[in-house]
This record gives structure tokens, sequence and C-alpha cells, in this order.
């Protein structure tokens, strides 16, 4: 999907560089050529020869290497190639960038390219944090450097929290994305978010606390993969993704409806909490309440099972069916029994339980359950669960 595209990614010095190894295998694997620079610091942390041989081109260091200047110029390095990569963009040559240094050739090959650069942070999370790290972001994102990550979890230094790498797959896809390849082009992608609402009468209703931001993060990350993305959504305080269809419904077989209609697709992915039950009968007018008399009895019926609806075979099934088991125990073998009884491919469990901050939250804790077994996530926030996410199922149905 990358034939014939140049990449010039900067290595900058960070033990996240082990990554940028792998991030070359998967980008020539695409047939995409690479060429590097290899900061000072990069080098510290990853060898110019395995640099090399990975790229099968030059490694390039040095601003003033006659050699390199005679072959190549800074200027034509800088700008013949359609994408510059900083993997790890580390605190330091970030704050570079958004002063505009050029002190090494790395600062110098960014300052003169005309090309999009893509940064992916890698550093420990008070780094990340930080005022001045933040500023330097928002100026470079102003100016319309792209960002991929970083993502929340175990750090180099034994530390939990936002700083690590995006994963090589997940800078791919963001590759992808920026140089209109995305892995997902011409797929069809169908995702539901957000509660539904069951009336009761028309003032209350039954209904659950989910916020709709895991299933609005995984429709905007499919779309920024190129995926023709609809989104139908129960009553939400989200804003719409950028560049997703969006269908807007308030009960789970309005929810129904629109997942029919917005087949085929070639994936779908069932993060609404979709509400078990809905009254039998729904009243007119708002049920009074009475002095003295019992509370009114509401008799429920079972609400349409859309992941089990979506995952039965046949011609408008998607070649991939995800959905999510919203657990408070025994959350992975409830989430296993889940997937064989629905009949869907995987199942993404996580851990609603009081305390989890998962409902409501902007961070999410996701195992992913399917045929191979259970692939545990470490806990992050709930974009970076979407990125990853769609670069699991680009994967899939590629």
């Amino acid at each position: 999907m990358l034939a014939g595209k140049r990449i010039l990614l900067v290595i900058a010095g960070g033990i996240a560089a082990y990554k940028s190894l792998d991030l070359i295998r998967r980008l020539r694997e695409r047939g995409a050529d690479v060429r590097c620079i290899l900061t000072a610091a990069g080098a510290e942390f990853v060898t110019p020869l395995s640099v090399q041989t990975l790229s099968r081109n030059t490694v390039f260091r040095d601003l003033f290497s006659l050699t390199d200047e005679s072959e190549i110029g800074h200027i034509r390095l800088a700008r013949d190639c359609d994408l510059v990569v900083v993997a790890p963009a580390t605190a330091d040559i970030m704050a570079k960038l958004a002063a505009g240094f050029a002190s090494d050739l790395a600062t110098t090959c960014l300052l003169a390219t005309d090309r999009p650069i893509l940064l992916a942070p890698a550093m420990n999370f008070v780094m990340w944090g930080q005022p001045a790290t933040q500023a330097n972001l928002a100026t470079l994102t102003g100016r319309g450097v792209r960002i991929v990550g970083p993502a929340s979890g175990a750090l180099a230094e034994g530390e939990i929290g936002a700083g690590r790498m995006s994963e090589p797959l997940e800078i791919v896809a963001a590759i992808e994305a920026i140089l209109d390849a995305g892995p997902l082009k011409d797929r069809r992608a169908l995702v539901t978010s957000g509660p539904t609402y069951e009336p009761i009468d028309p003032v209350r209703f039954i209904g659950n606390r989910s916020s709709g931001k895991q299933g609005h993060a995984i429709a905007a990350a499919l779309a920024a993969l190129g995926a023709d993305t609809t989104l139908v959504t129960g009553p939400t305080q989200v804003p719409d993704p950028p560049g997703v269809r969006v269908v807007r419904i308030e009960t789970a077989e309005q929810m129904l409806a629109a997942c029919r209609a917005a087949l085929p697709a070639d994936v779908a992915v069932c993060a609404a909490a979709v509400a078990d039950w809905r009254p039998v009968a729904t009243a007119g007018q708002k049920i009074k309440k009475k002095e003295g008399a019992a509370a009114p009895a509401i008799a429920l019926t079972e609400n349409p099972d859309i992941l089990a609806t979506l995952s039965k075979p046949g011609a408008t099934r998607p070649r991939l069916v995800v959905g999510f088991a919203a657990e408070t125990e025994n959350v992975v073998a409830n989430a296993q029994a889940k997937r064989t009884r629905k009949g869907c491919d995987w199942i993404l469990a996580n851990d609603v339980s009081t305390g989890s901050g998962t409902f409501g939250g902007d961070d999410n804790t996701i195992q992913v359950v399917d045929a191979s077994g259970v692939e545990a996530w470490s806990r992050m926030s709930k974009d970076d669960v979407a990125r990853r996410l769609a670069a699991r199922i680009a994967a899939a149905l590629a």
C-alpha cells in the first residue's frame, strides 16, 4: 500500500528507538523506500549498521559530512521524500522543531522540508505532561505537524503513564492515512456507540451510564485509516467524529434498524451499551405519583440483540464483527462465553465496576478475546484504544 512512497525517518535518542527498527521493516514490507537520519543520541540506542541493514539505504548522521553532502545534500534529503517521520520524537527534538533550531542534520532537515511531518512522541510521562512540552505540541500541531500517540502504559523506567511510543503498525497506519493510502481505503465500517434510552413515559426512560467516548473514538480512528464509516449512536454529549456519517437514535430497535440500513460493511464494531430490556408498553402521558399508592409495576420485554444479529452467517454479515463486554466480575470468562454465544469474531472486554472509571472516563483497560486466546492491553486513553483497535482491524482485513 506504500509502494513507491519515500519516507525520511528521523531516529532520535530514546529507548523507544528499538521500535524504529521494526518500523523500518514494516514500511519496507509495504513497498516504501526508507531513508534514515540517525541522531547522535539515537546512535546510543541503535547502531547505524542495524538501521542500514534494514533500510538498505545509507544512514545519514552528520550535517557536515562532505561525502553525504556531495551525494545528496541536506536540502535535497529534506525534500526528496513524500513524508518525514520522527520516531521516537523526544521532548528535545520537539522543542527544537517548535523553536526552529537547525543545530544538527535532523533538525536542519526538519526545518528545511516542505513535506508533511509526522511525530511519534516517546518520553517519560512527567516530561510529556510538562507545560513546556504541551505548549510545543500545540505550536507544532497548529503548524500542521501530525502526531501519532503517545500511548499510556508501562514505561522503560518502570513508571506508568502516557509517554510510550505508538507501536510500529499504528505508526504505519498513520503514515498510510497521511499519504492517502490508508489501509482501510475502500472498506466500509459500521460502529455503534453510546447508550440506548428505552422510554417508560414521555419523561422517564431505562438507560445506562455509557458516555459514547469509546465508540466515537473508534469511529474516528477507522475513518482516519480511510474507511467509509457510519456511526450509529444513542444520546451522548460527545462531538461527532470528523469524516464520519452519523445516525442518531434513542432505542435499541432504532439502533438495529439503522445498523441494518448501513449494511453491507466490511467490519462492524458494536461499542454501544444497548439496554437489555424495554418496557412492554410506553405510557402516552407522564405517570403521576399518587399519595399512598404502590409504585407502578413496569412489565419488561427483551430488546433485540444487535451484536448477535450482525454476527449471524449470511450474505450481509460483515467480514469482521467486534463486540464489547462491559463486565463487573469474571471479566475474561464472561467475555469468552459472550463471544461464543453471540457468534462474533472478537470481544473487547472491559471492567466497568464501581471505581474502574471506565463509564464516563477518558481511559480504558481492554482484553481482546478472539479465537486464538486473550490479548491484554495495558490501561490507556480511549483514543489510544481506538487507534490500536483500528490498526488491528486493518491488519485483519488486509
